[in-house]
């Protein structure tokens, strides 16, 4: 599967830059989708390969070793557009350019096939068992030029993929892209700036002080222990300051002690990688250029810091002074109050003056505060000085440095014009004169022209390659346009005689020229029902392409799509599967609900397949055919984990080797049921199909597990539908999960007791969620659960059209028995306006027997089964079964005590013992 990681360019001006995206090779209509990441469910785009044309540059000298667009290529699609791709090789890049080749050559040839039909030729796949995978396509491919396959083989280039490529590829990370490689000194400044301008928030609010106001003071009085808390916060913050003279004669003056550890490292790492790079990836004269540009930025990345942070000191020094004249309010208040106090209060007691103590200590701990804010202030006022003659020489640092760098430029300049002098000097010397690190020089500059011959010789053949297919391609489209012109104007000439019949029949119909059995009329529906049914004649293989392949015999399931016996209903099916057809080929295909599931079957290759939303509403979609097999077999083994856990090895070979050497009372009633179950499929049409050995062993291995049904007419067509995609023993467990896990006990067995239960569920659900229809049901006394019966006990097997039922089946598997709720109310919403039409009950049954095949619009119905009928609870359907249960088995009871008061009343009365039972007639 052709799938994995490449950079994309992509953006505008500055954001110009290649991103790392996930791409997929769509087969069936030959796109390359390209995503986030191989978990995205939807593409962000894709390429159309069908009709691009691919190239790419052969890097100079030097490039390849940096590593500069020497893995890029180029897509040129229709219109000019060019789309440029970049892997992380030139291994993966000659990699993928050759399948996209040969992915190309192989999907416009297909074109050529005839009688190609998607419908009736699906995509074979590995991943398909069962009965189904075993089908060969119906595809008779044109032969292909052999002289141009014999140039592709020539020119083709070998090469193999490496991790980043491939279906493993998802579970690798995603290549660094290209933007993060070549980070900028103006990137690298601007994250320092968003670094700081986070730091310095951090530091705000570490720094922040709290105090009371004047109104606070009056409502609250600080305890001697928040004095000693508030004490010990300006001991931790005089500590810092102090920490934060020490770090302003850093290299970087903002303030590391006032910020958390977390947020400390990514700048240093971000530092010390940008300065890796820069002397990593810079030769010794651009080194002397980009240092001095990096000290420069450097600078002025210290003055607009060392600004910011004056301004932060003048505001915390403002605040301070205002905390100040309020503590002095505050104390010449107490103080006031305390001369009062002690002349007024002279005979007051003693809990008065044990308070106006308490307002004395308080005051002295105000003004040890005091005092402190009075250092710290002297000591930021120090510090602004400080700051301001550190600018000062920063400034006068930063002349220097660029004098210096300008200096240093145009000695760099004078020795570039003196060395290249000296080269032209040595150069007209003799050979013979040349020193051995001469030799060695040209010897590298061999080794590198031959290196570039190489790469060379490889574009120039893939390029031819590219030539030969883009012409050979062009040569089969003419051909392909003028037998696509040849066969329009066949069906043109079609489509004018059947509109001709159509008018003759229109006139007839609106003004009759003569009796009903002489009528033209008549003789026109007999030609065009002749021409309709009758067999198309045989033609010659260069004919074939011109005549349209509209209905196979049979669909891609086997099933037979226009039955032999009966003209009717063989002219009924024509048109029902003309309109699958044409609806088929008129749907709106946006975005391919394969490529959805490539996509993510590919991000669980290393990862086990968990129940997920994303997953139910790609199940709820529809499962592609060529992996129906994997997901039917992985919902299986999810429902019946316990029970295969706890079963022996090679469990259901024991009981089948039991079944075939023991006698069954079951085996009687399966080998007649055998040929009865699904006639209209050609894998069970005859005693020598495949498939009717295969449904023998699985029924006859199941009576032997579960005794209590045994067998039951129904469970045939349940196997015979999971054998068409899943193997003999996985369809074992497949009827396993339906009968001892979906449904509930008793559901087939001999009373059909939770089938019966089910139709009164079915019953409420209809008066709630479709109450016009049901009471129009129960108006004309018609009782549509003879209808829905079969559809709960067999999971809609012959009722609905095949690509309808294995959609069911797909959510079935996945979701359990309340699917089967949701699509039964969905089919009746879906023709519910067609049945509120019909006024008698004769007419409403007589509909009800064949409505659900003339439903062909999946997408619709599902829509209606997951989306109009929400909400649909599970556990209302547990609990209505419940209520029902309890009714049923009370109503059996009386039934079984009627049952023997009849058979007592029959012995005993003469004339009564004659009569038989039902049950007795059968034995």
């Amino acid at each position: 599967k052709l799938c994995g990681y490449l950079q994309k360019l992509s953006g505008k001006g500055p954001l110009r830059g290649f991103r790392s995206r996930w791409f997929v090779f769509d087969p069936r209509r030959c796109y390359l989708y390209y995503f986030k990441g191989p978990q995205e469910p939807l593409p962000l785009g894709h390429l159309d390969i069908a009709s691009a044309c691919f190239s790419y540059h052969q890097p100079e000298a030097g490039a390849a070793a940096a590593g500069d667009e020497s893995a890029a290529f180029e897509v040129h699609s229709p219109g000019g557009a060019v789309t440029v791709l970049k892997a992380a090789s030139r291994q993966d890049m000659t990699y993928w350019l050759q399948e996209l080749q040969q992915k190309r050559w192989e999907y416009c040839n297909n074109l050529d096939a005839a009688k190609r039909d998607s419908r009736t030729s699906p995509t074979p796949s590995d991943f398909s068992k069962g009965l189904v995978a075993k089908d060969n396509p119906d595809l008779s491919i044109l032969s292909q030029n052999a002289s141009a396959e014999r140039a592709r083989n020539i020119l083709a280039v070998e090469t193999s993929p490496t991790d980043l490529v491939g279906e493993q590829a998802a579970s690798q990370p995603a290549p660094v892209q290209a933007s993060a490689i070549n980070f900028s000194l103006k990137q690298w400044s601007t994250e320092i700036k968003n670094s700081m301008s986070s730091l310095r928030k951090g530091s705000n609010e570490n720094r922040k002080s709290v105090f009371y106001t004047t109104e606070e003071w009056e409502l609250l009085d600080p305890s001697p222990k928040d004095l000693e808390d508030s004490m010990a916060l300006e001991e931790k913050r005089k500590h810092l300051a102090e920490g934060n003279k020490g770090l302003t004669s850093s290299a970087f003056p903002f303030d590391f002690g006032r910020i958390p550890h977390k947020a400390r490292r990514p700048l240093k790492d971000m530092i010390g990688s940008s300065k890796s790079r820069n002397s990593s990836d810079s030769s010794p004269t651009e080194w002397c250029s980009s240092s001095g540009n990096r000290l420069v930025s450097e600078l002025q990345l210290k003055y607009q810091s060392q600004q910011e942070e004056l301004e932060k000191l003048k505001k915390d020094l403002l605040s301070q002074k205002e905390l100040v004249r309020l503590l002095q309010q505050t104390v010449r208040s107490s103080q006031y109050d305390k001369y009062f106090a002690s002349r007024l209060c002279e005979g007051v007691p003693k809990d008065t003056l044990e308070l106006l103590h308490q307002k004395d200590d308080q005051i002295l701990g105000l003004n040890n505060q005091l005092e402190k804010l009075n250092l710290e202030k002297d000591s930021l006022q120090q510090e602004v000085k400080n700051l301001k003659c550190k600018v000062g020489e920063l400034n006068e640092r930063l002349g220097m440095l660029m004098e210096t760098i300008q200096a240093k430029d145009e000695v760099i300049m004078k020795l570039s014009r003196q060395l290249s002098e000296c080269e032209d000097s040595t150069s007209s010397q003799s050979g013979a004169i040349n020193s051995p690190t001469c030799t060695n020089k040209e010897l590298q500059e061999l080794d590198r022209l031959k290196d570039n011959l190489q790469g060379y010789k490889t574009q120039n053949k893939f390029l031819n390659k590219e030539i030969l297919e883009l012409s050979a391609l062009r040569r089969n489209a003419e051909a392909r346009e003028r037998e696509w012109q040849a066969k329009y104007t066949s069906l043109e000439a079609k489509l004018c005689q059947i509109e001709s019949k159509y008018l003759i029949l229109l006139q007839e119909m609106k003004t009759p020229v003569c009796s009903e059995d002489q009528s033209p009329a008549r003789e026109v529906i007999t030609q065009l029902l002749e021409d309709a049914l009758k067999a198309e004649p045989s033609e010659q293989p260069e004919q074939a392409f011109f005549k349209p392949h509209l209905v196979s015999e049979y669909d891609i399931y086997g099933f037979q799509t226009v039955p032999e016996d009966d003209d009717e209903e063989k002219l009924v099916a024509k048109s029902r599967a003309l309109d699958l057809r044409s609806l088929s080929l008129s749907e709106n295909r946006e975005i391919s609900t394969g490529v959805k599931w490539e996509n993510y079957l590919a991000s669980t290759m290393n990862r086990e397949m968990m129940r997920c939303v994303e997953l139910k509403n790609l199940i709820r979609s529809g499962i592609p055919h060529e992996h129906r097999s994997k997901m039917w077999k992985w919902c299986v083994s999810l429902h019946v984990k316990k029970f295969k856990d706890s079963a022996v090895p090679g469990y259901f070979q024991t009981l089948l080797q039991k079944a075939l050497e023991k006698p069954n009372p079951a085996s009687k009633q399966i080998e007649l049921d055998l040929l009865r179950t699904l006639p209209n499929n050609k894998h069970y049409s005859s005693p020598t199909s495949e498939g009717i050995q295969k449904l023998r062993n699985v029924l006859l291995a199941f009576s032997w597990r579960n005794p209590d049904i045994g067998y039951c007419q129904g469970l045939n067509r349940l196997v015979a539908i999971a054998l068409l995609y899943l193997e003999q023993e996985d369809a074992f467990w497949c009827l396993v999960t339906i009968v001892e896990v979906f449904m509930p006990r008793d559901y087939y067995t001999k009373t059909l007791l939770g089938s019966q239960v089910d139709q009164r569920v079915f019953k409420d659900l209809l008066s709630e969620k479709l109450p016009r229809l049901h009471a129009h049901f129960e108006q004309y006394k018609v009782d549509y659960t003879l209808i829905t019966f079969n559809w709960f006990l067999v999971v809609f097997v012959d009722s609905v059209v095949s690509d309808i039922l294995f959609k069911i089946w797909d959510s079935f598997l996945y979701e359990g028995p309340k699917v089967i709720f949701r699509f039964a109310l969905a089919l009746f919403k879906y023709k519910e306006e067609e049945i509120l039409k019909l006024q008698d009950s004769m007419s409403i049954f007589k509909y009800l027997r064949y409505f659900t095949r003339t439903i062909l619009d999946a997408r619709k119905l599902t829509a209606i089964a997951f989306g109009d009928l929400n909400p649909f609870p599970l556990r209302q359907i547990r609990n209505r079964r419940a209520y029902h249960l309890e009714k049923v088995r009370l109503e059996l009871t009386e039934l079984e005590a009627i049952r023997e008061d009849f058979l007592r009343e029959r012995e005993t009365c003469v004339e009564k013992r004659d009569l038989i039972s039902d049950d007795e007639e059968d034995s």
